[in-house]
C-alpha cells in the first residue's frame, strides 16, 4: 500500500509510515485521491485547498501547490506516482495495490460475489483497513463537508452487513463490541440499535436490551421529534414477551475435494493460482515453500514434499499428543521423534479436551497397513494449534506431519488459507487447489491436511467435511472454539517456549560450541527475546552471519530497541515488528486501538476492571474486549478473569503509540457534553 486515505492521510511503503502534516499540498492530495484515476477540475481543487477565500492568482497558486506535492513525492521516493496535468484539471493514478480506499472497495466487491463461507471474513478484512478519523490531518472544509460523510457511509454499510452475518450465525458476543461503539457514535442510527438489542437479548441481557430501546427512543424524540420505526417497536414488544429470537440455522452445500470427471459438454474451469505462502509463523525453525501455480497432477504423480523444519526443538508434550492422536500410538511414527521414546499408550488427554477415540472410534487412525474410515463420515479428526503470531504453530504442524507421513497414503498436504496481504482465501479457492493436486484415480488413501493460518471456522468446515476419513492439523491465531464445538478434536494453545527449550533452540541453530562459550549470555538472549520462537530465530540468524559477535553484546544491542531490532534486512517477512503490525491490521479498528492502548498503558496482569479504567468503558464491554483479544491470540489467560500480554507485544504497542502527539479520546464511549474528537486520534469514536 502506498497511500492511506482511510484515516489520517499518510504515505507508507509497508515498513515506514509517514502521516502528512496539515498543509495545502496535503489537502490537494486528498482531493485527488478521493477521485482516483479521474480528472478533478481546477475549480474543485481550488475550493478544496483554499475554500471560499481563494488567492487572486488562484491558478498560479494551484500550480505552485502541485509542484510542492511533487517535491513531497520525491522526498519519500515515489516520484513515479505522478500528478498529471490534463485539460481542465489534474489527475493521479491509483489502484487497489496503492490506495487503501480502492483496496477496501475491492474487498467489498469480492465479498458480495463470494459464498457465505468467505463473505464475513472478507468484509472484516475490509473494515480493518480503516485506521482512524478520516482525513483528520487534511485542512479542507469542502472535503470534510462533502466527502467524509460519503466515505463514512461506505464503512457503515459494510459494518451493518457484518453485524447481520454475525447475528445470523449466532455469534452475538463477537458483534457486541462493534455495536456498542457504533451506536454511541451514531446515536440516531436505528438499524444498529436494533442489532444491539437483538445481540444483548440473545446473550441473556434482556434488561440492557430494553435500556437500549429507551435510549434511542429518548434520543429520537428529543433531537428529531419522532418515534422509533415500527420494526424497533415490534422488537421491544418481542423482548418484553420473552419471544424466541434465536438465529436461524444456515447450512452450506458440501464441498468435494475429488477432481471432477472430464465434462462432456464444457471444458473444466481454470484453477485459481495458489496463494503465496508467507513465513508469518516461522517459530522454531519453520520453513515455508513458495507455491507455484497449481497444475493438475496425473494419477501417477506424487504429492509435493512438505517443507523441511530444520533444527526443530521443544514442544515435546505437544508433539507426543499429536503423534498419539494421528497414529493411535506415538511410537509408530514413520520417523524418529524427539529425543526419548514416546509412550505406546500415548499421553493423557489435556484436561477439558475430548480424546479422539471418543469421537471416531479407536481404529480410525491406525497403522498404514490397516487404514479405516471414521464411523462418522462427515467428520475428520482435527487438531487445532492456536497462539500468537510467530509462536511456532506452522513449525510444529510441519514437524509432526513429517513424522506421521507414512500413515497417510494420500499424502500430507499444506494449504495456506491466508493471502500474502493478510486477507483470507475463499473456501472454494482452497478446495480447487486441493482438487488440482489430488490423484485422478479414486481411493488414494487417507490424507493429512495442514490448514495453515485459518481466520474463521467457516473457512474450513466444508474442507473438513470433504476430507472425511482423513485428518487435519489447523493452525490459527484464533481460538476457533466454534469449530471445535461442531467438529470435536483437540486444542493446543501454544505460548512462549520454556527457558530450557529456548536455550536448546539457540544451541540447535548456533551450535553447541558457540553457546557453551557463553551460556549465561545465551540465557540472557533467550530472555531478551521473551522466549518467543520467531524472535529467537531472527536473533540467531544475526549471530550466524556475524561469527565474531559475542552473544552478550548482541543481547545488549537487541534489548535497547525491542522489538524494532528483531528483523532481518534481506527478508522483510522475518521481522517481529512487521509480523505484529500485520496481526494488528487484521483486527477491527476499534479492537486494534484497544490492544495498543492496553499494551502501552499497563504492566503485569490484566483484568476487566483495569481494562475498563484504561479504555474508559463499562466493565462488561471491557470484558468483551479482553475476550476478543484472547481469541485473537494477543492475550493469554493466566486463570479465569486474569490475562497477560507477552512483553514483545507490549513493547510493540508502546512503539506503535509513541508517535501519537496527543492522547486519544476515550474509546467506545459517547463523547461527554462539550467534548470534540481530537484531530490526531486514531480512535474510531472520532469517525463521525
Amino acid at each position: 500500500m502506498l497511500f492511506q486515505l482511510l484515516g489520517p492521510l499518510s504515505i507508507t511503503d509497508g515498513r515506514d509510515h509517514v502521516v502528512l502534516p496539515p498543509s495545502k499540498p496535503t489537502a490537494l492530495l486528498a482531493a485527488l485521491l478521493i477521485r482516483p484515476g479521474r480528472v478533478v477540475s481546477t475549480d474543485h481543487l481550488q475550493e478544496a485547498v483554499w475554500g471560499e477565500e481563494q488567492p487572486v492568482t488562484a491558478k498560479a497558486a494551484l500550480q505552485s501547490c502541485v509542484l510542492r506535492l511533487r517535491r513531497i513525492f520525491a522526498k519519500y521516493g515515489i516520484e513515479n506516482q505522478a500528478v498529471v496535468a490534463v485539460a481542465g484539471g489534474y489527475r493521479i493514478h491509483a489502484d487497489a495495490e496503492t490506495l487503501d480506499l480502492l483496496h477496501f472497495r475491492q474487498l467489498v466487491d469480492r465479498a458480495a460475489a463470494a459464498g457465505a463461507d468467505s463473505e464475513l471474513y472478507t468484509l472484516r478484512a475490509a473494515l480493518a483497513l480503516w485506521q482512524g478519523p478520516l482525513l483528520a490531518n487534511v485542512p479542507s472544509g469542502l472535503l470534510h463537508r462533502d466527502e467524509v460523510p460519503r466515505l463514512a457511509e461506505e464503512r457503515l454499510r459494510v459494518l451493518e452487513r457484518v453485524c447481520d452475518i454475525e447475528l445470523e450465525h449466532g455469534r452475538c458476543r463477537e458483534t457486541l463490541v462493534d455495536l456498542w461503539e457504533v451506536t454511541r457514535v451514531y446515536p440516531a442510527h436505528e438499524r444498529f440499535s436494533e442489532q444491539l438489542m437483538l445481540a444483548l437479548y440473545r446473550t441473556g441481557r434482556q434488561a440492557e436490551a430494553l435500556s437500549e430501546y429507551r435510549r434511542i427512543k429518548r434520543h429520537l424524540r428529543e433531537e428529531l421529534g419522532v418515534d422509533p420505526r415500527p420494526g424497533l417497536q415490534r422488537l421491544e414488544l418481542a423482548i418484553l414477551r420473552g419471544d424466541d429470537l434465536g438465529a436461524p440455522d444456515t447450512g452450506h452445500a458440501p464441498l468435494s475435494l475429488v477432481p471432477p470427471a472430464a465434462p462432456a459438454t464444457a471444458p473444466p474451469a481454470a484453477l485459481p493460482p495458489a496463494a503465496r505462502t508467507e513465513n508469518r509463523d516461522s517459530g522454531a525453525g519453520a520453513g515455508r515453500n513458495e507455491n507455484a501455480p497449481v497444475r493438475r497432477r496425473t494419477a501417477a504423480a506424487t504429492p509435493a514434499p512438505l517443507p523441511s523444519v530444520p533444527g526443530f526443538t521443544g514442544r515435546r508434550s505437544q508433539v507426543d499428543e499429536l503423534l498419539t492422536m494421528l497414529t493411535g500410538s506415538g511410537a509408530t511414527a514413520s520417523r524418529p521423534g524427539p529425543a526419548g521414546p514416546v509412550s505406546p499408550s500415548g499421553p493423557a488427554s489435556p484436561a477439558g479436551l475430548t480424546n479422539l477415540t471418543n469421537l471416531t472410534g479407536p481404529t480410525d487412525l491406525t497403522s498404514p497397513s490397516n487404514p479405516t474410515t471414521p464411523t462418522d463420515p462427515g467428520r475428520s479428526p482435527v487438531a487445532v494449534l492456536s497462539g500468537a503470531p510467530g509462536i511456532g504453530k506452522t513449525a510444529l504442524a510441519l514437524h509432526v506431519a513429517r513424522l506421521v507421513e507414512g500413515h497417510f497414503p494420500g499424502g500430507c498436504r499444506l494449504l495456506p488459507l491466508t493471502r500474502p496481504d493478510g486477507t483470507p482465501r475463499p473456501t472454494e479457492e482452497a478446495a480447487a487447489e486441493l482438487r488440482g493436486t489430488a490423484p485422478e484415480e479414486p481411493g488414494p488413501g487417507r490424507t493429512l491436511l495442514i490448514l495453515d493460518d485459518v481466520v474463521h471456522p467457516d473457512q474450513v468446515r466444508p474442507l473438513l467435511t470433504a476430507n472425511a476419513g482423513g485428518a487435519a492439523i489447523i493452525t490459527s491465531r484464533m481460538g476457533l472454539a466454534a469449530l471445535v464445538a461442531t467438529h470435536g478434536g483437540t486444542v493446543h494453545r501454544l505460548g512462549a517456549l520454556a527457558p530450557e527449550e529456548a536455550y536448546d533452540l539457540l544451541t540447535a541453530v548456533l551450535g553447541r560450541e558457540r553457546v557453551a562459550a557463553e551460556p549465561a549470555a545465551a540465557r540472557l538472549m533467550a530472555s531478551v527475546c521473551g522466549h518467543h520462537p520467531l524472535a529467537l530465530r531472527i536473533a540467531a540468524a544475526r549471530l550466524l552471519t556475524r561469527p565474531r559477535l559475542k552473544l552478550a553484546d548482541c543481547a545488549d544491542w537487541l534489548g535497547r530497541d525491542l522489538p524494532g531490532r528483531l528483523s532481518l534486512a534481506d527478508d522483510p517477512r522475518m521481522s517481529v515488528p512487521l509480523t505484529l503490525d500485520e496481526a494488528v491490521r487484521r483486527l477491527p479498528p476499534v479492537l486494534a486501538e484497544a490492544h495498543l492502548r492496553l499494551g502501552a498503558a499497563t504492566r503485569g496482569p490484566l483484568t476487566a476492571e483495569l481494562a475498563a479504567t484504561v479504555l474508559d468503558l463499562p466493565p462488561e464491554p471491557a470484558e468483551d474486549v479482553l475476550e476478543r483479544l484472547l481469541d485473537a491470540g494477543l492475550l493469554e489467560e493466566e486463570h479465569p478473569g486474569v490475562f497477560r500480554m507477552h512483553e514483545l507485544l507490549r513493547a510493540h504497542a508502546r512503539r506503535a503509540t509513541a508517535t501519537s502527539v496527543r492522547p486519544a479520546p476515550a474509546l467506545l464511549r459517547p463523547p461527554r457534553r462539550g467534548e470534540t474528537p481530537q484531530a490526531g486520534s486514531t480512535c474510531p469514536t472520532a469517525l463521525r
